[in-house]
Order: C-alpha cells, then structure tokens, then sequence
C-alpha cells in the first residue's frame, strides 16, 4: 500500500475515507460496488428487512410476500448484495439465508463521514 493511498484511509473502519484525500482506483472502485448495491429500493428494503429481523438472518423465502417481487428477482438482488459483500448467505437444506454484514456497511458510512465529522466538532468548538 503506498503512502498517498494510507492518507485516505478512515482509521476507524480502515477505509478508504472519499473527504481525505484523492483515492486510489481500486479503492474508489471497490467503494462504488458498495455504494451501487445500496442504489436499488429493492435492496435497500433487503438490507432493512434483514436489519430489522429478531435472529438476524432470514430464509430467501421470506422476501417474497412481504416485497412482492418473485424469487428470481430477490435473488438476482441479494446476489448484488452478497458481491459487494454487504450481506452473506448460508445454505441449509434447499433454503439460503442471509445475514448483514455489519462491518462492510460501516465501513461504506465510514468512508464518506469521518472526515466530515471532524469538521464539523471543529466548526463548533
């Protein structure tokens, strides 16, 4: 890693911070797979719905009625998710179920709020 790329790194989640400092290619190609996963209503309810749930996880199946979309499109959509690393899968039996990925969210939040949050404890202190 060079030092122009460790300037923009969030030293909290160990992201690429896009307020720091001009970022990488790759970092700013594996944030905008992030951020493009989050530009869907469909999966933005996915990720709220999988946020929401009692154990955390919930069967693939359990998407259908509450979204009313059909099996295939929830799951083209949890694919998208799962390759941006923003929810993970565990089959058992016939069914998958899916769980967040805290970390990869916090760091996409990370990346676009902490230099931002320094600036504004500065502005007023």
């Amino acid at each position: 890693m060079t030092e122009e790329s460790d300037r923009g790194r969030d030293q909290v989640a160990c992201s690429p911070c896009v307020t720091a400092a001009p970022l990488a290619t790759e970092e700013a190609a594996a944030l905008a797979r992030g951020f493009h996963a989050l530009g869907d209503p469909v999966r933005l309810r996915l990720l709220s719905m999988l946020a929401a749930a009692p154990g955390g996880e919930i069967c693939v199946c359990e998407f259908v009625g509450p979204l009313g979309k059909s099996q295939g499109t929830i799951s083209h959509h949890l694919k998208i998710l799962s390759e941006a690393r923003l929810v993970r899968g565990e089959r058992r039996g016939k069914w998958v179920w899916y769980s967040l990925e805290p970390r990869r969210l916090e760091e996409l939040q990370g990346s676009i709020t902490s230099r931002l949050a320094e600036a504004e404890t500065a502005s007023s202190s």
